[in-house]
């Protein structure tokens, strides 16, 4: 499947979205919202640029094209370094890297401000000849020389060989940005839907190309980060002489990856003219993390009602007790938690299913463990992992919709599960307690709330649903008037457009007062 690309002489793309490691090679939340996003604003049209980091992680395109997409382009941070033929020793440029070691301490303590001017410099500088080459980063003597003088001052845990290697490997994707970031297909703005990575890549085309930047984050990519940091296992860990062979994990390392990330965040949110947030909780964590308040605002998600509506006269009459936990399998999902909430259910409630249905492509040796950990509690004929699967299929069956992710923003399939008449048990993370129980001052539950990796809460809270008729009538009641008055597509939709409307056009908007309501705006025109 080919998907076309711009040549030189088309007209630009509105949009340039800046994708990393989801859309249109990997399905789930985050992938179902762009591709919504997409076909959601049709006089708009999109180029898109995605980051992976092996081509053999991932299975090819998995979406139709949407026809007002006009660009796409695939960039792998791994496959894609270049090797060198011949490698040659080098002075290099010694005010060049007191340039370089000026900038990390402006990324460390200066305003914003001052680390946006301190990007566009480096934006300038990286990858360039005359500037900082990656050839001068990997091979010269000035480079070596910052890297032991750094080691020497301030490292004292690991070795200075995994130190050395860690700074390479943090570094070398950055010098593959910059030139992806040169010839980026030509748009009117650039649209990042992270940080990290592609929001790297977005500040860098932002300072280059002069086009105005927009951060969305459905959760917050440095978090997320940190917590598949801590729980990595290829971060070497030493092992001290006097432990007897007992491993003990230096932290350095860790941290180093963890602050790179941070720092990728920052460059993103001081680059960008707008930051979008799907609820208050993960706007408040980007102003934690660097992003300004002013350039910060709320818009939720939204679903097409009338794809989920048609499932209510099934899932009303459903009184088998199937649970399906919807989402990949990967340590984030927490998938052991649901498995041994199923576990406690089925000593209550010996018929009861759970249905996991998600990829396990993502990470094989985690989905291996959940599987072997069904086997452990001899729940093989009671739990299923059913794989990929149309939502409107698996909806149309179950009783109860369960969500034991340990980090989320706005999943969609809680909003699917309300539209269709299905209630909810949700972990307490992201937006799912203002979805699930509404006001804070006068909650209405379409579901129940429990507390991250409790499989006992988790288990009450499904029992209790699953065999109390009148409080499952009035969840799925509260659920579907819930999200046709706050989270329609519609509503969504207008938020955005109206968004691309000011970056692009701002002497329309000079002095924009956001509400959060939308306004009805026309389509950007293509000259």
């Amino acid at each position: 499947m080919t998907w076309p690309t711009l040549k030189r002489r088309d007209a630009p793309a509105d949009v340039v979205l800046l994708l990393e490691g989801t859309y249109p090679m990997v399905r789930g939340g985050v992938s179902a919202w762009v591709d919504q996003l997409i076909r959601g604003l049709p006089a708009l049209r999109f180029a898109l640029v995605f980051l992976g980091g092996r081509r053999e992680h991932y299975e090819g395109i998995l979406f139709e094209r949407p026809a007002n997409v006009v660009h796409l382009e695939c960039h792998y941070l791994i496959d894609d370094l270049p090797n060198a033929k011949t490698i040659k020793a080098r002075r290099g440029k010694k005010r060049t890297f007191a340039a370089v070691h000026e900038f990390h301490q402006t990324l460390r303590h200066a305003e914003p401000s001052e680390q946006n001017r301190a990007l566009c410099d480096m934006a300038r500088m990286l990858g360039r000849r005359g500037g900082l080459s990656q050839e001068d980063f990997l091979y010269s003597q000035s480079a070596w020389q910052q890297i032991v003088d750094h080691y020497l001052e301030h490292v004292t845990e690991p070795s200075f060989i995994d130190y050395f290697w860690s700074v390479r490997n943090i570094h070398a994707p950055l010098f593959l940005l910059a030139r992806i970031a040169k010839t980026l297909p030509r748009g009117r703005c650039l649209h990042t839907i992270s940080t990290g990575y592609a929001g790297f890549l977005g500040a860098l085309a932002h300072h280059i190309h002069h086009r105005p930047l927009l951060v969305t984050e459905h959760g917050i990519y440095t978090k997320e980060r940190q917590i598949d940091l801590l729980e990595a296992k290829w971060i070497k860990n030493s092992t001290d002489a006097l432990s007897h062979g007992f491993q003990i994990d230096t932290g350095y390392i860790r941290q180093m990856w963890i602050r790179f990330f941070q720092g990728l965040g920052r460059m993103a949110y001081t680059s960008a003219a707008q930051i979008t947030a799907l609820h208050e909780g993960n706007r408040l964590r980007q102003l934690q993390d660097g992003a300004p308040a002013e350039r910060t605002r709320l818009i939720p998600n939204g679903i097409n009602i009338e794809r989920f509506a048609p499932l209510r006269d099934a899932t009303a009459h459903n009184r088998q007790p199937i649970v399906a936990l919807l989402g990949r399998v990967t340590p984030i999902k927490d998938i052991k938690t649901f498995i041994r909430a199923m576990r406690q259910l089925s000593d209550q409630l010996p018929e009861a299913q759970g249905w996991i249905v998600g990829p396990t492509s993502e990470d094989p040796a985690y989905a291996q463990e959940c599987h072997d950990l069904v086997a452990q509690l001899g729940l093989e004929d009671r739990v299923q992992f059913l794989g990929f699967q149309r939502t409107e299929e698996i909806l149309a069956q179950v009783r109860l919709v369960v969500l034991t992710s340990i980090s989320e923003a706005q999943p969609l399939v809680i909003l699917e599960a309300m539209a269709a008449g299905i209630p909810l048990v949700c972990s307490d993370v992201g937006a799912c307690r203002e979805m699930v129980l509404g006001d804070p001052a006068a909650p209405q539950p379409a579901g129940s709330i429990v507390p991250i990796a409790s499989p006992q809460a988790t288990a009450q809270a499904m029992y209790d649903l699953l065999t109390q008729q009148d409080t499952w009538q009035a969840a799925r009641t509260t659920g579907i008037a819930r999200v046709e008055a706050e989270y329609t597509d519609a509503l969504m939709m207008a938020r955005y457009q109206q968004l691309y409307q000011e970056v692009i056009h701002p002497e329309d908007h000079p002095h924009r007062q956001d509400t959060g309501a939308p306004s009805p705006i026309p389509a950007l025109s293509t000259p």
